[in-house]
């Protein structure tokens, strides 16, 4: 049976994917390129619904307690840091999504700020990746039992099982189309 950790660094590839389409469709905006409002909505939709409500909420709903169990701090340690830039990351989301839609509605402004939301939300997701892939999970490797972890990825079954309308399948071809779409 596949591990936790390796679930999620999966997870965290197929997001990498995405931020190298969300990159360069700001390089593309920035250049003055046509970008269709369906490829936007499209980006939107991948990180709103399979980075962060089926990838950080399984991290924060299943992996996060778990460790906290094992003797890991919240407060003041990494799972309240980590938590925090959900938080973060979140907000920039919201951010972005409104950003979109003054865009569709013809809002000058609304280029720009799409492009600065989006980058700082890509460095800022990218740099939590690289935390979680390089300490994170090699802790919760360390500290969680064969059970723990057992338990774990049952929650993570069930979770891709009650994903919703489309698959979770569907949003990693997404990504691997939204990179190959719009990555430089």
């Amino acid at each position: 049976m596949s591990r936790p950790t390796h679930t999620l660094k999966h997870e965290h590839r197929i997001i990498e994917q995405a931020l190298r389409a969300l990159d360069g469709i700001c390089t593309r905006l920035e250049l003055g390129e046509q970008i269709p409002i369906e490829a936007l909505n499209q980006m939107l939709d991948f990180v709103q619904i399979y980075a962060d409500r089926f990838h950080h909420e399984k991290e924060e709903l299943h992996l996060f307690p778990a460790l906290q169990e094992s003797g890991m701090q919240v407060e003041g340690g990494p799972l309240g840091f980590l938590k925090q830039e959900h938080h973060t990351e979140r907000q920039l989301l919201i951010d972005l999504g409104v950003a979109v839609t003054d865009f569709r509605h013809g809002n000058e402004t609304a280029k720009q700020r799409i492009i600065d939301i989006a980058r700082n939300y890509s460095r800022h997701l990218l740099s939590h990746i690289r935390r979680e892939d390089a300490i994170l999970f090699m802790l919760a490797e360390e500290i969680l039992d064969e059970p723990a972890k057992t338990s774990i990825n049952y929650a993570f079954a069930k979770a891709e099982n009650n994903f919703g309308d489309k698959s979770v399948d569907h949003y990693e071809q997404m990504a691997a189309e939204l990179e190959k779409a719009w990555s430089v």
